[in-house]
């Protein structure tokens, strides 16, 4: 099995606290490579300007604390206020950086040494006279965090990736990466975004598909546009749907996908019962006929941009859709995104007169991810 399924724990050692990765098949031990411990201050509400020399002899002590080696020390006043020092250690580094006319001063420790630099905290904190303290850790080690943009206000988060198996730019623009993330396994990120985990694919795909099915039952034939990981072309193809056609702009996203991602799209391209179709999916579709398809599945971002875009050409899609015939959107989460979710469903309604609304969790979002169909009544 390819998958690597992994959880960590935190523990704390020697008042260190340690990053520990297990491996859920093999049951062994991962470690990160720790190569030190960085800590940032931003004192606030400095009430005075302090001296060169002051700083200084501050550095001699927060380093005697830490059991660390001053091996230089560079500085500079400016004019007419503020002060840096930079003081060099053959264990890393310690600055000051002084903001008399914001009331701040930062400063900065990182350290391979034994003892945390956060004993720096309780020194500067007697020294120096302010009203509170911004404190920030890094742990210095080889595991990626990666920024989960989907995140919501207030609320930061990130994906523990133990890999990068591809970073590249499309030609035709997407910034295509593919991670093998702690938790979720191989993943598609386009753009910075995740759209994929081969963990819980499967959760995204088969909703999809049923979201449309379970309002009508016909499967002759299907168009997916976009879709590039190809897992909603092998739900369709599980469903025994008889002919599909796949409009995907990227052909990278598919070569990349079927590589790392096998298991998503299971070969889809290769099948008998699916034709790909590649460039521009609306541009595509004014050659097809009237009333081809049974189901057409939207697989595409779910932000402004393709709203407009799916709402600008919903005339082409509702002609090639057939009387009774399901037309499914992906429109993102309702839990973080509800006016993005709303957009999509006034779309569906100005051109169909209904909307049906299907969710489901997919951990690797984090949130409940929502589908739209709507009926073709007319004909």
């Amino acid at each position: 099995m390819w998958i690597k399924f992994y959880s960590s724990f935190l523990f704390e050692r020697s008042k260190k606290i340690c990053l520990v990765i297990i491996n859920k098949e093999s049951g062994e031990l991962v470690m990160a490579k720790k190569v030190g411990e960085h800590i940032t201050l931003d004192i606030i509400g400095m009430k005075k300007e302090y001296t060169p020399s002051f700083f200084e002899k501050l550095v001699y002590r927060i380093a005697k604390k830490a059991k660390v080696t001053v091996l230089d020390i560079s500085k500079h006043k400016f004019e007419p206020q503020g002060f840096t020092l930079v003081a060099l250690l053959a264990e890393s580094h310690i600055s000051f950086h002084t903001f008399p006319e914001k009331g701040i001063i930062s400063f900065d420790f990182f350290t391979c040494g034994k003892v945390s630099p956060s004993v720096a905290i309780d020194i500067i904190k007697k020294e120096i006279e302010h009203k509170r303290i911004v404190k920030k850790e890094f742990n210095r080690d080889t595991v990626i965090l990666y920024d989960d943009i989907y995140s919501s206000p207030g609320l930061k988060k990130y994906y523990i990736v133990n890999n990068v198996l591809e970073d590249f730019t499309s030609k035709v623009g997407q910034h295509i990466e593919i991670l093998d993330l702690e938790q979720f396994g191989k993943s598609l990120f386009i753009d910075n975004e995740l759209q994929v985990a081969t963990n819980d694919e499967h959760l995204y795909s088969s909703t999809f598909v049923n979201s449309g099915l379970k309002l009508n039952k016909a499967k002759d034939k299907a168009a997916i546009i976009g879709g590039g990981d190809g897992g909603v072309a092998r739900e369709c193809i599980s469903k025994n749907f008889n002919f599909i056609d796949w409009f995907e702009l990227d052909p990278e996203v598919v070569e990349v996908c079927s590589k790392y991602l096998s298991k998503v799209g299971n070969n889809a391209t290769k099948k008998n019962s699916v034709k790909c179709i590649w460039g521009d999916a609306f541009e595509s579709i004014k050659s097809v006929e009237d009333n081809r398809y049974d189901k057409i599945f939207v697989d595409l971002n779910d932000d402004q941009y393709c709203i407009d875009l799916a709402a600008k050409n919903m005339k082409s899609l509702k002609r090639i859709l057939k009387p009774n015939g399901v037309i499914t959107a992906q429109v993102g989460s309702q839990d973080k995104k509800p006016k993005q979710v709303n957009s999509w469903l006034k779309v569906f309604n100005k051109s169909f007169g209904n909307t049906t609304l299907d969710r489901v969790y997919i951990p690797s979002f984090d949130c409940s991810w929502n589908f739209a169909s709507s009926v073709n009544h007319s004909g």
